[in-house]
Parts: C-alpha cells; structure tokens; sequence
C-alpha cells in the first residue's frame, strides 16, 4: 500500500484539549480512548463525536472532534439512566414473562417504563425487580447494537408478541435506522447511545412508584403501567437525591395546607382555589407588603375589568396566539344579530393599554408604571394542575412601564433591584436570570425582535446581571429575562419576569407626544416579580415548611391556659398582643398543656404564650418557640414589645 494510499485511509482525530491525533479510518472511541491511557479506557462510557454522544465501538469514517465520556461528565446521568430504565424492562421480563414493554424514556432525575401487564405490580414487585436489576448489574452483561430491516424488525416483534413496539417501529419516519439494542439476550428498539455493558450503570438506583399510563397518552387507548425510577452516579448523589425528595414530602404545599388550615380545592373548581381564613390572612399579608414596595417604587395601581370583548383580544394577537387557553362566554345582547363574546383576561396588558390611551400622554408622564393585581383565568389541562402551584384562576403581581426607549436600560436596572429587595425580604437569596428569545410563532418583524431583544440585552448588562440563554422560550411579543430562585431543598422555580414589548403598543395604538411635539410609540416592558399569588404562596409554603417568618404566620401567637382558672388572664394577655397588631387567637380548651402544645406546633404557630395561675398572679408569661423545647418566662409588657418588633414587616423595619 502506498503512503497516499495510507493516509487516505487515515482520520484526524481532534481531541478536546486541542491536541490533534491520527489513527485509522473506522477507529472508535473506546479505541482512542485506550490509545490515550489505560484509565481512561477503563472509565469511558461513551463517546462525542462532533458534539453527537455516540456508542463507544461506533465506527469513526471521518476526521472530527471527539471527547471521551466518563461518569463525571454531564452527559453520565443521561447514559445510566437510559441503561438503567433498559435494565428495569429486562428485570420485568425475566421476572414476569408475558409482560409487554412500550416506552421507556429517560425524564428529569431519573426514568420510567411503561409496561403492559393484565395484573398489577405491587410496591413489593418493585423492590424484586430493583433486586433483579442489581442481578444484572453484576452479571456484566454485554451490550451490542444493530441495524435491522423495518419490515423485519416489524414481523419480529409481533412474533414475540411485542406488538407495541412493532406499532412503534411502523410510526418511525422512513429516512431513521431500526436500530436494536442488546443487552446479553434481552433486546429492545431504541436510538441509543448505550453504555457498553450492564456494570457501567452501577447500583446507585431506585424504582420510586408506580403509577397508571395511557397509550401514547390518549384516554381511549389501552391502560398502562407506569414503573418509575431514578439513577445516580454513586450512592452519595442517590442518597442525597432521596433527602431531597422526602423533604420535598414533608414540605408539600397541598399536604401542610390541610394541616394548617390554608385553602382546598375541590372538583366543582378545578383549578380554582377556596381560600380558608388563615391561608387569606397569608394571601393579605403578602399583597399588603407588595403593595408598599411599588408605591415606594412610583408605581401606580389600577383595576380592570375581568370580561372583555374578543375584539380587544384579537387586536392585541392574543385570540390567534392564546385562544385555547381562554374562558370565553357568549350572550344575547339586545337587538344584537350575532351573539356578543367576550372572553376573562388570561392577562391584564391589552386592559392597561386602554388606560394608557386615554387621554392624551406627553414624554413627561414617561415612564408611567402601571401596577394590577390582576385575577386572570387561563385553561390548563386536568391532569396539569397542582394545588396551588398550578391553576386555572390566579392573581398575578402585574405591571406594565410605559416608557421611551432610551429609559429600557434605567427600567430594567430599578427593576432589577426592586426584584433582589422583595426575594431577599421573603427568604430567597439567590436566583438566577434566563434571557429568553423570540419563539417561533410570534408577531413582529425580524427587525422589530432585533430592536427588542438587543434593547434587553443592553439594559440587563447595564444593570450588571449575567444570564444564561433560553432559545425560542420568549413571549410572542417581545423577549424576556426570567427570574429563577433556588428554595431551601435546591429546587428552582421560575417566577419573576422583564419582557419587551414593541408588538402590543402598535398594534393597540398607543402612542404620546414627544419633544419634538411629534406622535411616538412607548415601549412597553411586561413585568412580574412573584409571578402569581397563588404559586408563589405554595413556594413560600414549601420553603419555610409551614414554619412562616412571624410577619407572614396566619396565626402569630396562641395563648394556651394550664387550668381553667387562668381564662381570663389569657384573654387579657391575647387583647394586649391583639392591640398591639399582632393576630392572636387562645386556646381554653379543658385539655393538658402538653396535648395543647403538641397540636399547635403541629398547625406551625410561631409562638406559644403559655398562662397558668402563677403567671396570672404574678403577671408573666412563658413563651414556647415553634420547634424549641425551651421555655421562657417574660413580664408580659417585655412579650408585648418582643413580638410587636419582631412581627413587622421587613419594609417597615
């Protein structure tokens, strides 16, 4: 062979510190990664080539930029969870024979399979099959992959009774490989990538629950069984994971709620939220303090109307853009032909900019920052709502800046600030900012999203905040920055909200009179900060765990008597806490202090002002802390001014 003829042959290998290496067409990654030393061989799971995570033993036809995968990557958890929901169906086979595998994706934290079975799996089934698995784990079972004929792989699952999966093989688009997957004897249709053998996947998983699946999730196909799970690098990422998770348990929202008191929902509501008198103490409390921070903060607050026409929606775009997510209502009008539709505000924007255009405006009331706390309805599936983190009626924290262009850099830095004050002030102090830009469906020229997005980018710089790419994600009107905060467990949720919007402000006409004495189009910049009322009380709820800084507790003390003797005296100590601004109740039941004490800490009350007949004569209290074992003795003046400090407010302090 001649030396041209060699190097033909040959592949530039281009390695992720830049280092660039030769080798021989149709090398793979497990090869190159033995080439480069022994113990990345042995710790290789799979391989990038040019940015596409591949098998290992994929055959390598052209030069290219290839990195070794290894389990401290981030593409690890991907790869063993894949391997481990595999390794979930071949333990359900071997233990139940006959049992149909459907689907198996991987999902957030882990995985699931969905199975078809006449019986029904039981919590025990799940701990044999999480022990089969582990069997299979530490058998080393191979894994190999083929491309097969689709006609072929179609006969063959149906010979073996597979028939979902030769309905899936016939739904895949003609121009994708078959590719089968196998682990030792086990096989399974999938597009891979695998880990190249049973033991890669490790031990550190765990099949969490069991729940009911829908064929391709339509109700009028079969019933399934759903087996979820979650896999982990090691047993310390496991078992941090299951810390998470049964915190997350004890602190759900729905669950502290019905111990508390709060608010239910209920099937005659879907999605709509009956507030209980301790859980609207909270909801007021909140709305109180919101409220202050924007007068402080020079906004202005209005109220609109709740039904409105369909023309104002669909003169705004939100009846083309959001129509199925709208409640909508027709009746009779008088000597009308056609009858009226009017559908409830899923947003209050279209309604601000009816305010904004009455009357004349100048560039002197710019920027006008108009403020709602604006009930809107939107549709949401049934089987999406939860509690109250997800709902279908909810009160949003909403405003809109009218403003010139040349204020989008000040707006979005006072913005920025009032939002870092109110999180830190509710317990919250991190978070993290997404830039979100223009989706595919949207109104506006490209030019306009140009304007808009660079106008963002500018102001969000300006105001000294980084942030992290959210491609397409932007509203259909202009892009957006949203706030992230990380809770007390490290969960993330998405609340606060800057968008830009050229769209809507020319579309409803709006406009004002410049300097120049000319009509101008205002910017307008869409903005939340909790996001809803409703979801950011469930937050807080998880967060604290029902355990409510004082100024925000429904209830902030309870006066509990020893003996019967001392009622009277508890209710003069509960008038004095009650002057004082404090929301007091007494518990006087003929039940021992200890039983009394145990159920209010249970219902989460701060504290628990305790009166028998020497604190009467002697005009004391004793003061139980939620969650402390001590108790303290104060002259009730000493207690009066204690918790009259600690209950206000943080921007009143």
């Amino acid at each position: 062979m001649s030396a041209e003829t060699a190097a033909a042959q040959d592949v530039r290998i281009t390695l992720p510190d830049g280092s660039v290496r030769t080798y021989t067409r149709g090398v793979t990654g497990a090869e190159i990664a033995a080439s480069i030393g022994a113990g990345l061989a042995k710790a290789a799971l799979a391989v990038r080539i040019d940015g596409d995570l591949s098998d290992l033993d994929l055959p390598i036809g052209r030069d290219a930029e290839v990195a070794i995968v290894t389990r401290k990557d981030d593409d690890a958890l991907e790869l063993i969870r894949h391997d481990a929901a595999h390794l979930m169906a071949m333990a359900v086979q071997e233990l139940y024979p006959g049992t149909q595998v459907t689907i198996g994706p991987t999902i957030q934290d882990g995985f699931y399979y969905d199975f078809a079975r006449e019986e029904p799996f039981t919590p025990e089934d799940l701990e044999k099959i999480e022990a089969k698995m582990k069997e299979i784990v530490a058998r080393d079972v191979p894994t190999r992959r083929e491309v097969w004929d689709r006609r072929d792989a179609i006969n063959h699952f149906k010979e073996i009774g597979e028939h979902y999966k030769a309905q899936i093989i016939e739904e895949i688009p003609r121009s994708e490989d078959v590719r089968i997957y196998w682990h030792g004897d086990w096989h399974d249709l999938c597009r891979g990538p695998h880990l190249m053998s049973s033991s890669k996947v490790g031990t550190a998983f765990k099949l969490t629950k069991l729940a009911g699946a829908y064929w391709r999730g339509d109700a009028k196909n079969a019933q399934l069984q759903r087996i979820y799970g979650t896999a982990w690098r090691d047993e310390k990422e496991l078992a941090a994971y299951l810390h998470r998770i049964e915190e997350a348990e004890r602190r759900d929202h729905r669950r502290l709620a019905r111990e508390m008191e709060l608010f239910h929902v209920q099937e005659e509501a879907p999605g709509m939220v009956f507030w209980h008198p301790k859980g609207w103490t909270i909801y007021l409390a909140l709305e109180a303090y919101m409220r202050r921070r924007l007068t402080r903060a020079r906004y202005v607050e209005v109220k609109t109307p709740q039904l409105v026409d369909r023309k104002l929606w669909e003169e705004s775009g939100h009846w083309e853009k959001f129509r199925e997510h709208m409640f909508t209502a027709e009746v009779d009008e008088d000597h009308a032909r056609e009858k009226r539709v009017s559908a409830l505000k899923p947003m209050n924007c279209p309604c601000h900019v009816q305010i904004f255009n009455q009357g004349l405006k100048s560039y002197r009331d710019l920027p006008l920052r108009m403020a709602e706390f604006g009930s809107c309805h939107r549709y949401e599936p049934s089987g999406a709502l939860h509690g109250i983190m997800r709902v279908r009626a909810f009160t949003q924290d909403d405003a809109h800046i009218f403003c010139a262009a040349d204020d989008i850099a000040n707006e979005t830095r006072a913005f920025i600030e009032l939002l870092s004050g109110i999180y830190r002030d509710l317990g919250f102090e991190e978070f993290r900012v997404k830039f979100s830009d223009r989706p595919e469906v949207r109104a506006g020229s490209d030019e306009t999203w140009d304007r808009a997005e660079n106008a963002l980018k500018e102001a969000t710089a300006a105001a000294g905040c980084d942030y992290t790419l959210n491609p397409g994600e932007g509203a259909f009107y202009g892009p957006k920055l949203e706030f992230v905060l990380r809770d007390a467990i490290g969960r993330d949720w998405q609340c606060g909200t800057l968008q830009v919007d050229f769209v809507l402000p020319e579309r409803l006409d709006a406009s004002y009179i410049g300097e120049d004495g000319q009509r101008h189009r205002p910017v307008m910049l869409h903005r939340a900060i909790l996001g809803s009322f409703e979801r950011f009380i469930g937050i807080l709820i998880e967060q604290y765990a029902g355990r409510f800084p004082l100024w925000l507790s429904p209830v902030q003390a309870t006066v509990a008597t020893i003996v019967s003797d001392a009622d009277g005296y508890a209710r003069e100590v509960a008038d004095a806490l009650t002057a004082a601004g404090l929301r007091v109740e007494t518990d006087l039941r003929n039940e021992k202090i200890n039983y009394k004490i145990r159920e209010l800490s249970h219902a989460k009350v701060p504290v628990i002002v305790v009166v028998g007949k020497k604190e009467a004569a002697e005009r004391t209290v004793s003061v139980r802390r939620l969650g402390s074992q001590q108790q303290e003795t104060l002259a009730l003046d000493e207690l009066v001014s204690i918790l009259k400090t600690e209950s206000t407010p943080p921007d009143l302090r």
